[in-house]
Protein backbone atom coordinates (compact mmCIF):
# COMPACT_ATOMS: atom_id res chain seq x y z
CA UNK A 1 0.00 0.00 0.00
CA UNK A 2 1.57 3.41 -1.01
CA UNK A 3 1.17 6.69 0.49
CA UNK A 4 2.79 10.17 0.21
CA UNK A 5 2.45 10.79 4.56
CA UNK A 6 6.00 9.83 5.57
CA UNK A 7 6.96 8.21 8.84
CA UNK A 8 9.10 11.24 9.64
CA UNK A 9 6.26 13.87 8.16
CA UNK A 10 3.63 11.80 10.57
CA UNK A 11 5.64 11.97 13.79
CA UNK A 12 6.25 15.60 13.45
CA UNK A 13 2.53 16.21 12.78
CA UNK A 14 1.84 13.53 15.75
CA UNK A 15 4.57 15.78 17.88
CA UNK A 16 2.98 18.93 16.75
CA UNK A 17 -1.01 17.87 17.72
CA UNK A 18 0.22 15.47 20.83
CA UNK A 19 3.55 17.20 22.79
CA UNK A 20 5.41 15.03 23.95
CA UNK A 21 3.67 13.42 26.83
CA UNK A 22 2.37 9.71 27.82
CA UNK A 23 -0.41 9.86 24.79
CA UNK A 24 2.95 9.78 22.39
CA UNK A 25 4.05 6.62 24.46
CA UNK A 26 0.74 5.34 23.93
CA UNK A 27 0.83 6.50 20.24
CA UNK A 28 4.25 4.91 19.52
CA UNK A 29 3.60 1.94 21.65
CA UNK A 30 0.57 1.33 19.18
CA UNK A 31 2.98 1.66 16.04
CA UNK A 32 5.13 -0.55 17.50
CA UNK A 33 2.16 -2.93 18.76
CA UNK A 34 0.75 -2.84 14.84
CA UNK A 35 4.11 -3.14 13.56
CA UNK A 36 4.58 -6.41 14.77
CA UNK A 37 1.05 -7.73 14.02
CA UNK A 38 1.74 -6.93 10.33
CA UNK A 39 5.00 -8.73 10.41
CA UNK A 40 3.26 -11.68 12.19
CA UNK A 41 0.50 -11.42 9.60
CA UNK A 42 3.02 -10.79 6.43
CA UNK A 43 1.18 -6.94 5.53
CA UNK A 44 2.95 -3.99 4.78
CA UNK A 45 4.84 -3.28 8.30
CA UNK A 46 5.22 -0.06 7.61
CA UNK A 47 1.30 1.00 6.26
CA UNK A 48 0.52 -1.07 9.58
CA UNK A 49 2.34 0.85 11.64
CA UNK A 50 1.89 4.39 10.02
CA UNK A 51 -1.54 3.71 11.22
CA UNK A 52 -1.24 3.28 14.41
CA UNK A 53 1.16 6.24 14.01
CA UNK A 54 -1.76 8.82 13.22
CA UNK A 55 -4.86 6.72 15.19
CA UNK A 56 -5.03 9.31 17.82
CA UNK A 57 -3.71 12.24 15.88
CA UNK A 58 -6.70 14.60 17.02
CA UNK A 59 -7.07 13.33 20.66
CA UNK A 60 -6.17 16.43 22.02
CA UNK A 61 -8.37 18.62 20.33
CA UNK A 62 -11.32 15.94 20.53
CA UNK A 63 -10.75 14.56 24.07
CA UNK A 64 -13.78 16.55 25.45
CA UNK A 65 -16.03 15.24 21.75
CA UNK A 66 -15.51 11.80 21.42
CA UNK A 67 -18.13 11.86 18.36
CA UNK A 68 -15.16 14.33 16.74
CA UNK A 69 -12.42 11.88 17.50
CA UNK A 70 -10.72 11.00 14.18
CA UNK A 71 -12.67 13.00 12.11
CA UNK A 72 -10.38 15.49 12.63
CA UNK A 73 -7.65 13.91 12.15
CA UNK A 74 -8.82 12.74 8.34
CA UNK A 75 -8.78 16.80 7.61
CA UNK A 76 -5.56 17.15 9.08
CA UNK A 77 -4.46 14.33 6.69
CA UNK A 78 -6.33 15.20 3.78
CA UNK A 79 -3.49 16.49 1.71
CA UNK A 80 -1.56 12.83 1.97
CA UNK A 81 -4.29 11.44 0.13
CA UNK A 82 -4.50 7.76 2.51
CA UNK A 83 -5.82 4.95 1.62
CA UNK A 84 -9.11 4.43 2.54
CA UNK A 85 -8.54 1.22 4.12
CA UNK A 86 -6.28 2.99 6.50
CA UNK A 87 -8.45 6.02 7.23
CA UNK A 88 -11.20 3.88 7.72
CA UNK A 89 -9.10 1.52 10.37
CA UNK A 90 -8.50 4.60 12.11
CA UNK A 91 -12.31 5.68 12.05
CA UNK A 92 -13.34 2.28 13.30
CA UNK A 93 -10.85 2.47 16.49
CA UNK A 94 -13.42 4.20 18.81
CA UNK A 95 -16.28 2.55 16.90
CA UNK A 96 -17.54 4.87 15.00
CA UNK A 97 -17.77 2.67 12.14
CA UNK A 98 -17.63 -1.26 12.45
CA UNK A 99 -14.56 -3.62 11.43
CA UNK A 100 -14.44 -5.46 8.28
CA UNK A 101 -10.69 -6.08 7.42
CA UNK A 102 -7.60 -7.34 9.48
CA UNK A 103 -6.21 -3.98 9.78
CA UNK A 104 -9.74 -2.58 11.78
CA UNK A 105 -9.53 -5.49 13.51
CA UNK A 106 -5.66 -4.84 14.76
CA UNK A 107 -5.81 -1.18 15.77
CA UNK A 108 -8.91 -1.81 17.45
CA UNK A 109 -7.66 -3.83 19.81
CA UNK A 110 -3.94 -2.85 19.69
CA UNK A 111 -5.23 0.54 21.09
CA UNK A 112 -6.60 0.08 24.68
CA UNK A 113 -4.12 -3.18 24.83
CA UNK A 114 -0.90 -1.40 24.94
CA UNK A 115 -2.07 0.84 28.04
CA UNK A 116 -3.32 -2.10 29.63
CA UNK A 117 0.52 -4.08 29.17
CA UNK A 118 2.19 -0.67 30.34
CA UNK A 119 -0.15 -1.21 33.64
CA UNK A 120 0.87 -5.13 34.29
CA UNK A 121 4.96 -4.06 33.20
CA UNK A 122 4.05 -0.94 36.09
CA UNK A 123 2.35 -3.65 38.56
CA UNK A 124 5.51 -6.37 37.93
CA UNK A 125 8.35 -5.88 40.61
CA UNK A 126 10.96 -5.22 37.92
CA UNK A 127 8.85 -2.73 36.19
CA UNK A 128 9.91 -4.20 33.18
CA UNK A 129 8.17 -5.12 29.96
CA UNK A 130 9.99 -8.14 29.29
CA UNK A 131 9.82 -9.66 32.67
CA UNK A 132 5.81 -9.79 31.94
CA UNK A 133 4.70 -12.99 30.20
CA UNK A 134 1.11 -14.20 28.74
CA UNK A 135 0.25 -15.98 32.08
CA UNK A 136 1.02 -12.66 34.07
CA UNK A 137 -1.52 -10.71 31.55
CA UNK A 138 -4.02 -13.15 31.62
CA UNK A 139 -4.33 -13.26 35.45
CA UNK A 140 -4.83 -9.22 34.96
CA UNK A 141 -7.07 -9.14 32.68
CA UNK A 142 -9.95 -11.06 34.54
CA UNK A 143 -9.43 -8.41 37.33
CA UNK A 144 -11.80 -6.07 36.31
CA UNK A 145 -10.82 -2.63 38.32
CA UNK A 146 -7.14 -3.44 37.34
CA UNK A 147 -6.41 -0.90 34.14
CA UNK A 148 -10.18 -0.32 34.32
CA UNK A 149 -9.80 2.15 31.21
CA UNK A 150 -8.76 -0.51 28.93
CA UNK A 151 -11.99 -2.04 27.20
CA UNK A 152 -10.99 -5.89 27.84
CA UNK A 153 -13.94 -5.89 24.95
CA UNK A 154 -11.65 -4.28 22.33
CA UNK A 155 -8.84 -6.53 23.33
CA UNK A 156 -10.86 -9.68 23.27
CA UNK A 157 -11.86 -8.52 19.64
CA UNK A 158 -8.05 -10.18 18.72
CA UNK A 159 -10.08 -13.71 17.83
CA UNK A 160 -11.11 -11.64 14.58
CA UNK A 161 -7.61 -12.16 13.95
CA UNK A 162 -7.54 -15.29 14.25
CA UNK A 163 -5.60 -14.98 17.86
CA UNK A 164 -6.18 -15.98 21.11
CA UNK A 165 -5.98 -13.38 23.90
CA UNK A 166 -2.65 -15.14 25.01
CA UNK A 167 -1.07 -15.09 21.58
CA UNK A 168 -2.46 -11.27 21.13
CA UNK A 169 -1.16 -9.85 23.99
CA UNK A 170 2.35 -11.29 23.84
CA UNK A 171 2.67 -10.12 19.93
CA UNK A 172 1.63 -6.24 21.06
CA UNK A 173 4.19 -6.83 23.96
CA UNK A 174 6.78 -8.18 21.37
CA UNK A 175 6.15 -5.09 19.62
CA UNK A 176 6.70 -2.55 22.60
CA UNK A 177 9.75 -4.35 23.87
CA UNK A 178 11.82 -2.57 20.36
CA UNK A 179 11.15 0.50 22.22
CA UNK A 180 10.88 -0.25 25.77
CA UNK A 181 13.55 2.21 26.79
CA UNK A 182 11.62 5.18 25.02
CA UNK A 183 8.56 3.83 26.80
CA UNK A 184 10.62 3.59 30.00
CA UNK A 185 9.85 -0.10 30.81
Amino acid sequence: MMTTLTRTEAYQLVEQKIGVNNLLKHILAVEAGMRRLAEHFGEDVDYWGLTGLVHDLDYNETKNDPQRHTYLTREWLEQYKLPEEMQYAIHAHPGHVPCKSRLDWALYATDPSTGFIVACALMHPSKKLINIDAEFMLRRFDEKPFAAGASRENMAACSNLGLDLAEFLMLVREGMLGISDGLGL
